[in-house]
């Protein structure tokens, strides 16, 4: 397949890639970059797009099999001021905007779109198991999900199968895990908060897994969560990590400290959700990592 990928210079994107080539696919990636990264695969071409509000040639869609939307500004890339979340939402919201209206504009349209969301999307619900059936939730983060959903969504018109990744928080080296690791490296790790919120996760390895098997499997489209089929507690992810990194998992990080620290940002880690990959499931689809113990142990064991 020939993949047009946005995104594919990131943390995800660069894994997915490598693995898309490795597969036989063509990856053109949009990018900012005029040189590609550092071990870029020999399968894989950057073209050049300056982002949002510049559109993007219909012409980088003509002869395209799949487009994958990963675009977007780190979520926790600091407190969300109101210039904050303008930039948040424009490399979302927009971004998407632009791949839909050029592939509305493009001769041949391509047979998939698979565009980035997250489990942000739902809200909080508490303890409450999570499905793909569940509405938006009200805060910043649900209601730019939803609009970033909403983006992608015209491009069924055209026949084009649309799978919305609704994604956790993504782990292995490099990814949140190191900032969550910072604490208990300093012998201060602990649950935050009460330790009773839980955390959707899922491994890197696994979600790349996701969109390979959304590439090959023409019945998969809608939302999708793409995280593991077992969602710990604050608390249970805290111990889990200071038994593998030898590091005691007792001292708690109050949650009025977290939110002077974080502000409005703060509900995420605090509230937390309860997501499970009820779609998935009933696709067959296998994980790698399904539980956290492996996942933790494949990234920081050697």
């Amino acid at each position: 397949m020939r993949i047009l990928l946005t995104g594919g210079t990131g943390f995800v994107g660069r894994a997915l890639v490598a693995a898309l080539c490795d597969d036989g696919h063509q990856s053109v990636v949009l990018s900012r970059r005029d040189k590609p990264p550092v071990s870029w695969p020999s399968g894989a071409t950057l073209r050049r797009w300056s982002g949002p509000p510049a559109a993007i040639p219909p012409d980088a869609i003509d002869g395209v099999d799949a487009v994958i939307n990963l675009a977007g500004e780190s979520i926790g890339g600091g407190r969300w001021s109101k210039r904050r979340k303008d930039i948040l939402w424009i490399s979302r919201v927009e971004t998407t905007r632009l791949l839909r209206e050029a592939i509305d504009n493009a001769a041949q349209k391509p047979r998939i779109m698979i565009s980035g969301s997250a489990v942000g999307y739902y809200g909080f619900h508490g303890d409450e198991e999570i499905t793909e059936a569940e509405s938006p939730g009200s805060d910043f983060l649900a209601t730019l999900c939803s609009h970033w959903e909403e983006a992608a969504k015209p491009v069924v018109r055209h026949g084009v199968r649309l799978m919305l990744l609704r994604t956790g928080v993504v782990f292995e080296n490099g990814s949140a895990l190191a900032r969550m690791m910072l604490p208990f490296r300093l012998f201060v790790g602990g649950p935050v908060g009460n330790g009773g919120q839980y955390l959707s996760w899922i491994h890197r390895a696994d979600l790349i897994g996701v969109i390979r098997f959304a590439l090959s499997n023409e019945r998969l489209s809608g939302p999708v969560n793409a995280v593991s089929p077992q969602p710990q507690t604050n608390r249970a992810f805290s111990r889990s990590l200071g038994r593998i990194m030898r590091r005691p998992s007792f001292v708690p990080t109050p949650a009025f400290a977290l939110r002077l620290a974080l502000g409005e940002m703060a509900d995420l880690i605090l509230e937390g959700q309860r997501v499970v990959p009820r779609r998935l499931a009933e696709f067959g689809f296998q994980y790698k990592y399904p539980d956290l113990e492996s996942a933790l142990r494949a990234i920081l064991v050697c």
